[in-house]
């Protein structure tokens, strides 16, 4: 079996890591019983490029014990743990390629050792192998029957490639699911990237001018948490409509350019890039920390800033680079601007992550059984299977709700009865 992984002495401590994310993951594990007596996946290769993490090995576990012959690779230079990968190649035999910390030029081999697969299915989280397959190996793309997206960004890279006619299979857009981006994006995110930060800086957050740049679902957990911990929260948007919904959460709003001159903490959660770029930081106050929790590291532009910077960065701390500008100030970026939650932090919380991977798995079991039937697009999964992992979600968590008297259905779906 071909793997790269860091230390397979890591193996052990990853599993327990593995079993410990898995005690807070009842729904992805009762999927997994049915799984292992069904059999979905007998036979299909999939190749999947996620963050390398604990809860990503419950999923790859389960994915396999659904017959799935899978090969995982991570989606983000520094998001890896190097014990689980570890423990997913010795102690499941499920081929990992993923080391924490690997170059551009290893990331890329890596993506292109999971394809080596000859998969079926791809399943990614940023589009990275999806972007490659059908840049670099579109004599595979005949072969995939189906895929799926993790994130925000690859989603949004996928409508973008339907829209320029590049995309050429359908992709079950995972992040769509509102039992994903209601959860995951806003609670998962909004602590993950709160507690990297902390981890990275040790920082006080209360009294703080906190910038977060983006309220879309991952920027609303940001800021809430940010200001759960007593920090001054100060939000940045393009969209009217966000803006104007942070304005009345009780946030300031305000554009970069101002909110530049006031920050103390900066975080960036757009998907877009250079969202802070050089002028900002010419600015910026002396010790303001800056840290992305958007899927790529290009939303705070590094090339800038190194060319306003005196010598080379300096490490202070790990995962805090220290940049001297030319007039004196120091500005700290965390965690190389990449995902500070997973750079610096273990990413989001397994109770979370157990509905997100249940829409992986539930959703790819749902596109291969209509594979063939469905158009080349970019698809959401269907309300009753979100639904449904909800429903075990609070039945995991012994909570109960009301249920419609056939009265009220009947009322519901009528429209004689008014005033």
């Amino acid at each position: 079996m071909k793997y790269d992984v860091k230390d397979l002495n890591l193996a052990e401590l990853g599993k327990n890591k593995i079993e410990w994310a898995e005690n807070d993951m009842p729904v992805l594990l009762r999927i997994r019983e049915r799984f292992a007596k069904e059999k979905p996946f007998k036979g299909v290769k999939v190749a999947a490029c996620l963050h390398v993490t604990s809860e990503t090995g419950a999923l790859m576990r389960t994915l396999k014990a659904g017959g799935a012959d899978i090969v995982l690779c991570a989606s983000n230079p520094l998001s890896t743990q190097d014990e689980v990968a570890a423990s997913l190649v010795k102690n499941d035999e499920i081929p990992v390629f993923a080391i924490k910390g690997e170059d551009n030029q290893t990331y890329y081999s890596h993506l292109n050792s999971a394809l080596d697969h000859k998969p079926q299915v791809t399943m990614d989280d940023g589009c990275d192998l999806v972007s490659v397959l059908h840049k670099e190996r579109e004599n595979q793309v005949p072969d995939i029957k189906v895929g799926t997206e993790e994130t925000t960004t690859g989603v949004i890279r996928l409508r973008a490639m339907k829209e320029h006619g590049a995309l050429k299979f359908p992709v079950l857009a995972v992040n769509d699911s509102k039992t994903k981006h209601y959860f995951d994006n806003r609670y998962g995110t909004g602590q993950s990237t709160i507690d990297g930060i902390i981890r990275a800086t040790n920082v006080l957050m209360a009294g703080k001018n906190v910038v977060v740049s983006g309220y879309g679902w991952c920027g609303r957990g940001v800021a809430n948490r940010a200001k759960g911990l007593g920090a001054n929260v100060i939000v940045t948007e393009v969209d009217p409509l966000a803006a104007l919904e942070a304005l009345m959460d009780g946030f300031q709003i305000m554009p970069i350019s101002d909110a530049a001159k006031v920050g103390d903490v900066f975080i960036t959660v757009t998907g877009n890039k250079s969202v802070l770029d050089t002028t900002h930081f010419q600015v910026m106050r002396n010790g303001a920390l800056l840290a992305n929790s958007g899927h790529f590291d290009a939303e705070i532009n590094l090339k800038g800033l190194k060319s306003i910077t005196e010598g080379q960065p300096k490490q202070v701390r790990p995962f805090v680079e220290q940049y001297s500008l030319k007039d004196g100030r120091k500005l700290n970026v965390l965690g190389g601007g990449r995902l500070i939650n997973l750079a610096a932090g273990d990413g989001h919380p397994a109770s979370v992550m157990d509905m997100s991977f249940a829409n992986q798995a539930l959703g790819l079991e749902y596109m291969l059984k209509n594979a063939g039937k469905m158009p080349v697009d970019v698809h959401t999964i269907p309300e009753e299977i979100d639904r449904e992992i909800a429903r075990l979600k609070l039945l995991s968590m012994h909570v109960a709700i009301d249920i419609l008297t056939d009265e009220q259905e009947r009322y519901l779906a009528s429209w004689e009865e008014g005033t």
